[in-house]
């Protein structure tokens, strides 16, 4: 029933977002965090995956170690701009946040080490894949007097 519900609502991530990642075998981090949901806001725990610049999340640790299962979410971490600490503002300790332009998500870890260990690794992976300005596309306002 779950199932249907995600498929009807539009919550199951497109398969391109996570398309060549083999999410299942090295990630860069993993573990267990507690999210809150999209659209109802209640907090889950669910398991994690950071790999090639992709947050993913699971129901489970045993369907994040399947290679044919689908994750219940994916976040594009390059499109995102910070990843901070929120224990002040979802009024919980050891909680984070992951923020873009568009949207912010929170994130509660088991303890204080989790915490820092998951923004210090989310941060590297928000560096290494945040999509770089060319030359082209900077202005150059010297030559356009």
């Amino acid at each position: 029933m779950e199932n249907l519900w995600r498929i009807a609502t539009g919550q199951d991530p497109n398969r391109e977002d996570y398309e060549g990642i083999e999410f299942w075998s090295n990630p860069e981090r993993s573990g267990w965090l507690t999210k809150q949901g999209d659209y109802i806001k209640t907090w889950r725990r669910r398991w994690f995956v950071l790999k090639r610049g992709k947050l993913l999340w699971f129901k489970d640790q045993a369907a994040a170690g399947t290679r044919g299962s689908t994750p219940r979410g994916v976040i594009s971490v390059g499109d995102c701009l910070t990843v901070k600490g929120a224990e002040d503002v979802v009024n919980k300790p050891f909680a984070f946040e992951l923020s873009s332009g568009n949207y912010t998500m929170f994130f509660i870890a088991d303890n204080e080490k989790e915490k820092e260990e998951w923004i210090n690794s989310i941060g590297r992976s928000i560096v290494q894949h945040s999509r770089s300005v060319t030359d082209s596309e900077v202005l150059d306002y010297d030559h356009r007097r």
